[in-house]
């Protein structure tokens, strides 16, 4: 017998989807039936990316995809966004919390600034998303958060972004217990080294380095971590909660 994961009917919002993981995320999703909300920042070319994927979207299924801009650091523009959200769908089911950004540096060499505008982005961002999104999320819903194996393992030169995604997978604890009475499960993701024009910028000699970590001696895909969200947000994860679920291959620095 197959099981099909089945979300039609629900609404998803996805952050910073306008291209890798998070892009993933939302072909994932759709294809599951779910309505998607695709958020960009609205700087550089992000808002033509999330437009060009939610074309795509809805020419597979019309008014199943739309575009929300809004910076996740600007905790009035989160909130402006839900409020679209809600009156657009009536709320949401499934908040991803994706949007992040690097500004790698030795602890030595980081700015006040380099510092400061990832913790807003990678972390208050993440609290700006659940506070909002929670207002409008429907009973029954989850909250996945993007974590990193950065938290886990504290490369060189990324104080500012393992501070963050730690600060992210320990606040996904709490609001599984903060949303536990209204059924709302939240988890983190941990993903490795994912193949992302992210990940394009580690430079080669590190890269090689890497992979000695991992058993399965390949970087991950987005699809790979796209899956997992998709499972978390699903029936099947239905006792899944407050838990950070590596993706990266075996990885055991």
């Amino acid at each position: 017998m197959s099981i099909e994961i089945n979300l039609s009917q629900k609404t998803v919002l996805i952050t910073g989807a306008s291209q890798g993981i998070g892009a993933q995320m939302a072909r994932l999703f759709h294809r599951a039936g779910a309505t998607v909300a695709v958020n960009h920042p609205d700087l550089g070319g992000t808002r033509q990316d999330a437009e060009t994927l939610v074309n795509e979207l809805n020419a597979l299924r019309p008014l199943s995809a739309c575009t929300v801009a809004a910076d996740v650091a600007d905790a009035a523009a989160v909130q402006a966004m839900m409020q679209d959200l809600k009156q657009r769908f009536g709320g949401i089911d499934f908040l991803i919390n994706n949007a992040a950004i690097l500004r790698d540096r030795s602890l030595a060499k980081m700015s006040l600034d380099e510092w400061n505008v990832v913790i807003d982005v990678n972390l208050s961002g993440v609290f700006h998303c659940c506070k909002f999104g929670l207002e409008i999320m429907r009973d029954g819903g989850a909250v996945v958060s993007m974590g990193s194996i950065a938290a886990i393992q504290g490369f060189y030169g990324q104080a500012n972004y393992a501070a963050a995604k730690a600060g992210v997978q320990a606040m996904m604890r709490v609001v599984s217990r903060e949303g536990a009475r209204r059924g709302i499960r939240a988890n983190a993701i941990a993903p490795g080294v994912i193949e992302t024009s992210m990940a394009a910028t580690i430079p080669e000699n590190v890269r090689a380095e890497m992979m000695k970590n991992i058993p399965l001696a390949r970087f991950g895909a987005t699809e790979d971590v796209a899956n997992v969200a998709l499972f978390l947000c699903s029936p099947l994860a239905a006792y899944v909660s407050g838990q950070t679920i590596e993706v990266n291959g075996g990885w055991r620095g």
